[in-house]
């Protein structure tokens, strides 16, 4: 897939911010009134000086003045706190709606998609590149508006008092969002750089934590160990790059910002020492000092949105990768809430001239497939290792797209699906059977653990189904772990059941049970079941061949 390009991306963060977009422009909103209070504060100060220093007024009457100047301080601080809280809100409800879109996406990609992915990747694109937004929503989008509002009414009010300051603003200001837009460019390369090294780094790191066993097994340490180095050494340079065009470029503001009101002290220095005079009227000290203090409040925004432009780039780079999983997601195939029960007189799957390939793979897995499934229809599927039986399972539950062909399911399918390797996560025997059926009740989890034969091991753990286990089935047989699956499925209640060796790795007498509890939970249902075992074969209705690419029944067709 294309990287989107940047005016996509600056569309796709407007998007993302629209669940967030009154409480962000509430707080905008705030950063503007609080920072125009800093006219009226500069004047109530220079107020004062002007009434203390020159017309000699007593401390009594400059009270009032002073309340209100406190009183304008406060209500500043306080805009500020507000403007702040619902810049934090607004963040979080972001972070929120932006993981569970990608969550979203990833469940529609699939699994077959999700598994040709690094975990660490994908997890970065969750963590991280989530995170990478919360310095654009939270400062730089909400202090836009204060870019505008304030330097215009501090413009406003200092042309009012004195039109040569007003002047030196006006002339000034344009150099500061020239010169954040040329280091802009820059920042975004090198946080795009620097976010890529991130998601590398993550998924190195996680693939090789995963298979940690297997690298001490074939002795592989050390050199895994230099490959960590190496993909974090290549992410502390990205980092520093990135730092290093922040703190140019922020010294770069400043010095422009520094040198503009020092031109500004100047003119009011040579003024007062009568070397200039530019003004019709005298020039107070009062009136001085007001232009003095709005000179550095004047570039203070132009300096905050200029250090959270460097979030913007961020954000923007965030952006280009996290719209690699949310973009052109597939939708999702048949869930529960499609709506009624499949006709018991239509198929519940019917496939036609289908072919099969799994992605970037350069043959076909299996072609000119025509097959009808229906209930009380049990079906063995065999054949060699690697012809194609598992690859049918995944098409048929919707895992794998068709590579030509057409395939459909009945309104309202449910299917239970057992792969060879189910994913067991760390946890409870208990909560990983729930996993189907999250709101089973108890004597239902036992129920399909009993038919599964899962309590005939989980009975001789130290805790029964309550067992911790670890990732991955982590301290469970390669059988156990399955007949945990197949617990998950008659969980299900599916209409359709796919399952993939479902006996591998039993001894005969488990095997058997197993097969009955199958047989007996399969009344009224279509089950399609990929098997090596002579006892599996003999328990289904029906046998389907797979061999060279084709599948045939003893009888021929299916």
């Amino acid at each position: 897939m294309e990287p989107p390009t940047g005016a996509t991306a600056k569309a796709r963060l407007q998007a993302l911010g629209a669940v967030a977009r009154a409480p962000l422009r509430a707080a905008a909103a705030l950063g503007v009134i609080g920072g125009v209070l800093v006219v009226p504060q500069a004047a109530l100060i220079a107020l004062c000086l002007q009434r203390a220093f020159v017309e000699a007024a007593p401390p009594a009457a400059l009270l009032p003045l002073l309340g209100a100047l406190l009183a304008t301080l406060l209500l500043r601080a306080g805009l500020t706190w507000a403007g702040r809280r619902l810049a934090d809100r607004a963040v979080e409800r972001i972070r929120v709606d932006v993981r569970a879109r990608i969550a979203r996406g990833l469940v529609a990609r699939g699994p077959v998609w999700v598994r040709a992915q690094q975990s660490g990747a994908l997890a970065e694109r969750m963590g991280a590149h989530v995170d990478a937004l919360e310095g654009y929503f939270g400062g730089f989008v909400p202090l836009r508006a204060d870019v505008v509002g304030v330097p215009l009414a501090i413009l406003l009010a200092v042309f009012f008092v004195d039109r040569t300051v007003g002047l030196v603003l006006l002339l000034t200001m344009p150099l500061v969002p020239v010169f954040m837009m040329l280091v802009g460019w820059g920042a975004q390369a090198a946080s795009q750089r620097q976010l890529q090294a991130l998601t590398r780094m993550g998924g190195h790191f996680a693939d090789r934590l995963r298979g940690l066993g297997l690298i001490r097994l074939y002795g592989r340490g050390a050199s895994e160990l230099h490959g960590i180095r190496a993909a974090a050494e290549e992410l502390r340079v990205r980092s520093l790059r990135v730092l290093r065009i922040a703190f140019l470029s922020s010294a770069v503001l400043e010095f422009f910002a520094s040198l503009s009101v020092a031109m500004i002290a100047l003119y009011l220095g040579l003024t007062y020492l009568g070397m200039l005079d530019l003004r019709t009227a005298p020039l107070t000290l009062g009136m001085g000092v007001f232009c003095l203090l709005l000179a550095p409040e004047f570039y203070a925004p132009l300096r905050r949105l200029a250090t959270h432009y460097h979030d913007r780039a961020a954000a923007l780079a965030a952006m280009d990768e996290i719209a690699l999983v949310l973009d052109d997601a597939p939708p999702v195939v048949a869930s529960d809430a499609d709506g009624g029960t499949p006709i018991a007189a239509t198929p519940l799957v019917s496939v036609r001239d289908a072919t099969l390939r799994h992605p970037a793979a350069a043959r076909d897995v299996l072609s000119d497939l025509t097959l009808d499934l229906h209930r009380e229809q049990h079906v063995a599927l065999v054949g060699a290792s690697g012809d194609g039986k598992s690859t049918l399972l995944e098409a048929l539950a919707g895992w794998l797209p068709l590579h030509a062909g057409t395939l459909r399911h009945a309104p309202g399918l449910r299917i239970g699906y057992a792969p060879q390797r189910p994913f067991l996560f760390a946890g409870s025997l208990r909560d990983n059977l729930r996993m189907a059926k999250p709101g089973a009740r108890d004597a239902e989890l036992e129920q399909a653990a009993e038919a599964a034969q899962v309590l005939r091991f989980a009975s001789r753990l130290p805790e029964g189904l309550d067992t911790v286990i670890g990732e991955r089935g982590f301290g469970l047989s390669g059988g156990e772990a399955r007949r945990v699956a197949l617990a998950r499925v008659f969980l299900r209640d599916p209409d359709l059941l796919l399952l993939d060796e479902p006996t591998a790795f039993l001894d005969p007498d488990t095997e058997a049970a197993v097969l009955q509890a199958i047989r007996t939970f399969a009344r009224g249902r279509c089950v399609l079941m990929a098997t090596h075992s002579p006892a599996a074969q003999a328990a289904m209705m029906q046998v389907w061949h797979v061999h060279d690419g084709r599948m045939r029944t003893q009888g021929g067709m299916p």
